[in-house]
């Protein structure tokens, strides 16, 4: 974990919300699932606010939304991390689902260069328009879901914590389709203390127990994930 300054070099508007590009040293950038703990100097700003990036830059990276309203470009900003756990993209796949389950793609489109650089497909589902998409990524309707995890070999999810009990039924049959397949979700909540007090806001029930998603996860295998 590291600390440092960065700067937000440019507010972009897509799909009605707001992204910034952040400029920051290369050791601060987070891999695809992680984030970083970002406080302004406003005082309209009290506490930190996680980070992930929806993708890689030359000089930095692009934040997903949601961005605090304080924020201008040329702002500068403290950034702590990265954190967490991110996504573990297997070297042998060939064939990667997106699935944001409950919401917008931004958090699992870090995943399209990484797999693309490897050789793989992509099949993004999602009934939303999605912005800026390399012409190598196909989108599906959720309508397709089971026919597209019958073709993935790798699927990662994103999904609110409200919504992890259970997702298992809510994708029904889908899940017999590509049983024994890799597979890992990243599990939305707020994380407001980066894993310095453990304060248990985070807190998410697996298989295993409770897990704090701003240190264990956010990103959990599959396996870990419960029936109900």
């Amino acid at each position: 974990m590291h600390s440092g300054c960065g700067q937000v070099i440019e507010l972009i508007l897509e799909s009605g919300e707001v992204q910034a590009r952040i400029a920051c040293p290369p050791h601060l950038i987070p891999a695809p699932g992680q984030y970083l703990l970002a406080s302004s100097a406003s005082f309209l700003d009290p506490l930190p606010v996680p980070l992930f990036s929806t993708e890689s830059t030359p000089l930095g990276f692009i934040a997903c939304a949601p961005i605090p309203k304080t924020w201008t470009p040329g702002a500068e900003i403290a950034l702590r991390g990265p954190l967490g756990r991110g996504f573990a993209l297997p070297p042998s796949a060939r064939k990667v689902a997106l699935i944001p389950f409950d919401g917008k793609a931004d958090r699992l489109k870090a995943l399209i260069q990484p797999a693309l650089q490897q050789g793989a497909g992509v099949a993004l589902v999602s009934d939303l328009d999605v912005e800026r998409l390399p012409d190598e990524v196909e989108v599906q309707p959720f309508s397709l879901l089971e026919e597209v995890l019958a073709w993935a070999d790798y699927a990662a999810f994103d999904v609110l914590r409200e919504n992890l009990p259970g997702l298992r039924e809510r994708l029904g049959g889908s899940s017999q389709v590509w049983a024994g397949k890799e597979a890992q979700v990243l599990v939305r909540t707020p994380m407001p203390c980066g894993g310095v007090a453990e304060c248990g806001v985070c807190a998410v029930t697996l298989k295993s127990g409770w897990k704090l998603a701003c240190k264990n996860g956010p990103v959990f295998d599959w396996a870990e994930i419960p029936a109900g």
